[in-house]
């Protein structure tokens, strides 16, 4: 069965997306910890991050890099942190969180609540400065 993972890149689930190739997908997490919150995958269904092969691996981090720059430019943040956790999904993932502190990328802090339209204008805003 497949990940919602797998599900959302192949558009049977809804995101908010912020960038895609061939390879690689980024979109915002719903349960973010900040404005600018995104998950980052390889499309390719992997379980854990280091089992991926070492090619999607290195790509996996180019493009996060990528993004991550994006959400630099378009979102107020000293830091954009990454979080590698792998428990929630079955499915390989990188959190690039927008911190202002350490405190920021604390998971078992209250997720904000955002509305669709914030979601929106935040990939939007975040999408339009990937490079």
């Amino acid at each position: 069965m497949a990940s919602i993972f797998s599900k959302i890149v192949q558009g049977e689930i809804f995101s908010y997306k912020i960038a895609e190739d061939e390879n690689y997908y980024a979109f915002l997490d719903i349960f973010p910890l900040a404005k600018g919150h995104t998950l980052v995958i390889p499309k390719k269904e992997v379980d854990y991050l280091f089992d991926l092969d070492d090619e999607t691996l290195m790509g996996l981090t180019a493009f996060s890099k990528r993004v991550a720059k994006a959400i630099d430019k378009t979102i107020d943040c000293k830091r954009v942190g990454v979080v590698v956790l792998g428990l929630e999904v079955p499915h390989a993932h990188i959190h690039l969180i927008p911190l202002q502190s350490e405190a920021d990328a604390c998971f078992s802090k209250p997720k904000l609540k955002l509305s669709e339209e914030e979601f929106k204008t935040i990939a939007e805003k975040i999408s339009s400065a990937f490079e």
